[in-house]
């Protein structure tokens, strides 16, 4: 189905509804895959295990409801010092010179 046949037959408010649902649940039809690949990976795991606690399809999961780890201060640090590491300069960088 193409954009423009989509957007014929679902409203926005209905697209709006799929998207919420999606960031917290999600990603919906094939690409959900990855708990099929859950299964198969705790089970593969618990085959090679020789101690300890058995896994779980849900230690193989990736969590889409989590939020971000880092503060937006914290992302900004990164990305200067990834600038400077890399030989880059910032035009009117935090205190306005270029750096």
């Amino acid at each position: 189905m193409t954009v423009a046949e989509l957007l014929e037959r679902t409203s926005s408010s209905e697209l709006t509804e799929w998207q919420a649902y999606e960031r917290v649940a999600g990603p919906l039809g094939p690409a959900r895959a990855d708990v099929q690949s859950a299964i198969v990976a705790a089970t593969v795991a618990n085959a090679n295990r020789s101690k300890g606690k058995p896994a779980t399809p849900a230690d193989f999961v990736p969590r889409w409801d989590r939020k971000p780890t880092q503060t937006v201060e914290e992302m900004v640090a990164i990305a200067y010092a990834l600038n400077a590491a890399f030989g880059g300069t910032v035009e009117g960088g935090k205190d306005g010179a270029t750096q």
